[in-house]
């Protein structure tokens, strides 16, 4: 036992504490807590010389005054402050001996403070929440066993597959069937879920399953490009599970097993004839079995999800629009083709391949990750065209003013053969805007050939066909083909004139010539 009158005794004689440790046979920082103590008590050497050992201790012993002067921390509100996400208990810590100072307390060491946790945390059954903060984690999967439909019209039975979304901090869960595991219905299950607790996890935890983790190893992650679009549209992290590490996941893991033996079997008996009814006796069941009572503390799932429900994050404003991605290369149109439907994007991207990312209702056009075009996604008759002016190279955009009702109007004030023709131009494809170029060049001869010339070389090219081309009527002007019915009133054409025939008189003369 320290001699702490001795303490005293020494450094009344002007003796430094090291020296007192020695002599003592203590540590030099019990020394220094010891003198500490008296100096705040009062207690001199002068003033305990007649005192026993046993009455100096009592009244500077270190281990009881530091009993008397730790502050105990407030574990619970430590508690309510592990719940948050980046809170941890070093943090607290810190908090906690800032807190001590300004009070003038002592404070405990860290190792002390989180030993009382951990006793706090045992005492209340709160070992779950040490694991998993509330809103931090969802986690999914598909169930291994399956439901069953039966087929009004065949008989058939049908496979039904279970997903399964839990979250760790309160074991609340979601289950629904679907027809098949496949993307559509993998993103669908997410929506409903997220819709269901009426908000989103900060991180969600899928298995690597292909509709979602395309590659997952040590050294790469490479998410499913639409998995990955839906996570940043509701702001949460995808960390899938290791690669045969179950308990990554061991809470989904564990529900799929009771969901199993608490909803599929005690279905079992019971036979649906359709997804609809499938999932009602489901979503029964799974009533039940989140308001079941805990076994080993008070509440149940429901009632701790209400909890957490605080701590999730905010739903978007509008739910997740599934997309698909194509690839296709611009034509020299500067349009791509996707399912018989024409879309512009910018000219300089001909003969370029690009992502094509399509929802119901938007196509949109993305180079090298960059969206380049956006459009109302076309439905209907196939072949339709949507084209933006911007999109078209200079030269092309003149003819944007321009429609089918203003060529037939200027061609009006030509002739009627110049109308038929222009007429013929527009029906000629099945998108008017592709003969709007022959129109403007047909009509656009009217600045080298006189407007009658136009009209009666469309007249000619009708003698000759019922569909004439830009090409034949430019021919004809240029050749002057369609002079020759106006030279033919003015002077009659003979045979003799062109020289193609002997005449009578030839026959004559030569006679004579021969006599």
């Amino acid at each position: 036992m320290t001699n702490y009158k001795e303490i005293l005794r020494l450094q009344s004689l002007g003796i430094n504490n090291t020296r007192i440790a020695e002599a003592c046979g203590c540590a030099r920082s019990t020394v220094i807590s010891t003198l500490q103590y008296a100096a705040t008590r009062g207690l001199t050497w002068d003033l305990v010389r007649d005192w026993s050992e046993k009455e100096v201790a009592e009244k500077l012993l270190p281990s009881v005054a530091a009993r008397q002067t730790y502050k105990m921390p407030d574990y619970e509100h430590v508690h309510r402050e592990m719940q948050k996400s980046g809170v941890t208990l070093n943090l607290l810590w810190l908090e906690y001996c800032e807190q001590c100072r300004s009070a003038g307390d002592l404070p405990y060491k860290s190792t002390q403070f989180n030993k009382y946790y951990a006793d706090y945390a045992h005492k209340t059954m709160a070992t779950m929440h040490l694991e998993h903060k509330p809103g931090e984690v969802m986690q999914v999967d598909w169930a291994g066993q399956t439901a069953h439909i039966v087929d009004t019209d065949s008989g058939e039975i049908i496979k039904e597959y279970l997903f399964v979304a839990v979250l760790p901090y309160s074991g609340y869960s979601y289950v629904e069937a679907f027809h098949d595991m496949g993307q559509e219905n993998w993103i669908a299950a997410h929506l409903n879920t997220y819709r269901q607790f009426g908000g989103v996890t900060r991180i969600l935890t899928p298995d690597n399953l292909k509709t979602g983790i395309m590659k997952n190893t040590e050294d790469e992650l490479v998410i499913n490009r639409t998995y990955q679009e839906m996570a940043e549209h509701y702001g949460t992290a995808i960390i899938p599970a290791r690669p045969r590490s179950p308990k990554d996941k061991a809470a989904v893991e564990g529900t799929v097993g009771v969901i199993s033996t608490f909803i599929l079997a005690a279905l079992r008996n019971q036979q649906f004839l359709s997804l609809r009814e499938l999932n009602q006796a489901v979503w029964d069941r799974l009533y039940e079995f989140n308001h079941k009572p805990f076994q080993k503390k008070n509440g149940n799932r429901a009632s701790a999800f209400e909890e957490e429900k605080l701590f999730l994050l905010p739903l978007p404003g509008h739910p997740f629009e599934l997309a698909t991605w194509r690839i296709a290369t611009v034509q020299y149109n500067y349009h791509i083709s996707v399912d018989t439907q024409n879309y512009s994007c910018p000219y300089e991207y001909i003969k370029q391949k690009v992502d094509v990312r399509m929802t119901l209702s938007t196509v949109e056009i993305l180079f090298e990750g960059s969206r380049i075009a956006s459009h109302p996604r076309l439905n209907g008759r196939p072949n339709q065209y949507s084209t933006l002016e911007a999109h078209m190279p200079p030269d092309h955009q003149k003819y944007v003013q321009w429609n089918g009702e203003r060529f037939i109007s200027w061609a009006e004030k030509v002739g009627t053969n110049t109308t038929s023709v222009i007429r013929l131009f527009l029906n000629r494809y099945t998108i008017e805007q592709q003969g709007y170029k022959s129109c403007m060049a047909l009509l656009k001869l009217t600045d080298k050939y006189p407007p009658q010339r136009l009209e009666a070389a469309c007249s000619k090219a009708f003698s000759f066909t019922a569909s004439p081309s830009l090409k034949s009527i430019q021919s004809i002007l240029r050749s002057g083909q369609d002079k020759l019915p106006e030279q033919a009133a003015e002077k009659p054409s003979s045979a003799s004139e062109y020289g193609f025939t002997r005449g009578a008189e030839y026959y004559d003369r030569r006679t004579t010539d021969a006599d």
